[in-house]
């Protein structure tokens, strides 16, 4: 293993070197195809040193044979094409290393029809994959939050979905009883003072229940970490102890109509007045909008200043709407914009017609911090999307193993068929590399070091692992799978937006590659 790694190690500093020379005399903009392709080498061998830390913590016979199959088609995809997007390839010739592929081919032995046929042999029997930590805390939490997912979500999941009905009422009182918004938050503000990966397992959990459960406390993770770092202490003492109980349920209001990832180009303006400041502008793709009680809002507030600088984050209180009166605040108005999956919040475009708020909305007192503000918390957030991620390919892998097993056709099981089985081993070992991906960055996170490289890379890798376990999930229902009466469908249209939101696939490359051409973290 050591010499597979090794391998892969070699072939990521040579494919460096490579871009380096090539952005040298042109922009990495320019040179997108090669440095994302190398962001995503990179994020391999990442992910395949994650499986190897995690490996040497286990030595069941499943738990070896998946080590062995993901660290043979790691290998292979760097050898022959390792897929950048569903059309869309990195290969060694792209960078004119041919010469490295007899090496990592040389490497490439563990993913074979033996192998994969062991594991799911396994898997069929009732064999599990291990997920535990040895630490008291994070196996208590797990074991917790998988109850409560199995007892109060995944009987009611689809029907929520299928309804496009809001998450219940009692569902959020009891996720807020068990500590979910509060988990990040300092213990002296009424939180739980964990650490991000604690916030991983919580995630995991509830998304492998229902995305939305999962995803319900991003909005809380992202305004705690906000008012935590940026806020005033007055700030800090009136809104972290409510969003730690569930008793303030915030929003994010970032983007806007023509303005996804582009913060620069943000438009809606905040007014200072004798009374507070008054909110004007457009905001889309706003999550969880007509149900909540705070918005973190960016606006500019410094009109004269470009870019930027001339923006400012506002915590913005609001009414809490209803299913009859969804925007009750005076100077705010919205729509609903209706999705494929990742229901259960909602997603709005929403108005803002001289919206007021209070003289102290402004984040720490201070005009022009807000992008600023908001960075400190995109690898936070990208962290828990890839957490949110790994719950959705869990899921898929159950609904896919346990169809695969009652499924009958010429005579006996679908999961004997060759194909089949292979689609489970390799869903199985990808959500595997994805979780110890994602683990590895919310350790580093927690270590106080700055990990957004860590970070892209866990939410790149586990959106693909994501989206993949939920197509091969679907294909292996067949016919079944495209009805929507089948939960697999639910997980393919919520496994989708993953690549998407939180910063797409593609931003997450230009990150990761700009960073370790710069040698950060």
């Amino acid at each position: 293993m050591n010499a597979a790694l090794a391998t892969a190690e070699s072939y990521a500093s040579a494919a460096r070197v490579v871009v380096q020379a090539r952005v040298a005399t042109t922009s990495l903009d320019a040179e997108q195809h090669i440095a994302h392709g190398y962001a995503w080498i990179e994020t391999s061998v990442e992910a395949l040193r994650a499986l190897h830390a995690w490996g040497s913590r286990q030595c069941g016979e499943a738990e070896a044979l998946v080590i062995a199959i993901g660290t043979g088609e790691t290998l292979a995809q760097l050898a022959g094409g390792l897929p950048m997007g569903q059309n869309e390839f990195i290969r060694p010739a792209d960078f004119g290393l041919d010469d490295h592929i007899p090496a990592l081919l040389a490497q490439a032995k563990g993913n074979d029809a033996a192998n994969r046929a062991r594991l799911v042999e396994l898997l069929a029997s009732g064999a599990t994959i291990s997920d535990r930590f040895d630490d008291e805390l994070l196996d208590t939490v797990r074991d917790q939050y998988r109850r409560f997912t199995d007892d109060r979500i995944l009987p009611q999941a689809h029907g929520w979905h299928l309804a496009n009905a809001l998450i219940p009422d009692d569902i959020i009182t009891e996720m807020a009883a068990l500590g979910t918004f509060g988990v990040c938050i300092a213990e002296e503000f009424g939180g739980l003072g964990l650490g991000k990966l604690v916030m991983c397992v919580v995630t995991e959990e509830l998304s492998r229940g229902w995305i939305g459960t999962g995803s319900l406390g991003t909005r809380s993770e992202i305004a705690g970490e906000l008012i935590m770092m940026g806020g005033t202490e007055v700030q800090k003492q009136h809104w972290l102890p409510r969003i730690a109980s569930g008793e303030v349920l915030p929003t994010a209001v970032f983007t806007e109509p023509d303005t996804g990832s582009d913060m620069a180009s943000l438009q809606t303006r905040a007014v200072r007045t004798d009374a507070g400041w008054e909110i004007s502008g457009a905001k889309n793709w706003i999550t969880h909008a007509a149900r909540t009680d705070l918005m973190t809002l960016m606006a500019r507030t410094l009109p004269e200043v470009k870019g930027y600088a001339g923006l400012s984050m506002l915590l913005v209180p609001k009414p809490r709407g209803t299913e009859d009166n969804p925007f009750p605040a005076e100077g705010m108005s919205g729509s609903e914009i209706e999705v494929l999956g990742y229901r259960g919040m909602r997603e709005y475009a929403l108005q803002f017609d001289g919206m007021k708020a209070p003289a102290d909305a402004l984040l720490g007192g201070e005009e022009g911090q807000g992008f600023k503000q908001l960075m400190r918390t995109f690898e936070g957030a990208r962290i828990q999307t890839a957490a949110r991620a790994v719950g959705v390919a869990r899921r898929a892998i159950e609904l896919a193993l346990q169809y695969a097993l009652d499924r009958k056709q010429f005579g006996q099981p679908i999961i004997r068929f060759p194909r089949v089985a292979d689609k489970l081993a390799m869903m199985v070992t990808d959500m595997v590399m994805a979780r110890e991906l994602t683990y590895f960055a919310a350790r580093a996170k927690d270590s106080g070091k700055r990990c957004d490289i860590e970070a892209g890379m866990a939410k790149l890798h586990a959106a693909r692992v994501a989206w993949a376990n939920a197509d091969a999930g679907l294909q292996i229902h067949g016919g079944n799978g495209y009805a929507m009466e089948y939960e697999i469908s639910r997980v393919l249209c919520d496994a989708r937006i993953l690549n998407i939101f939180e910063g797409a696939a593609e931003i997450q490359a230009q990150v990761i590659a700009r960073g370790k051409l710069q040698d950060r973290n």
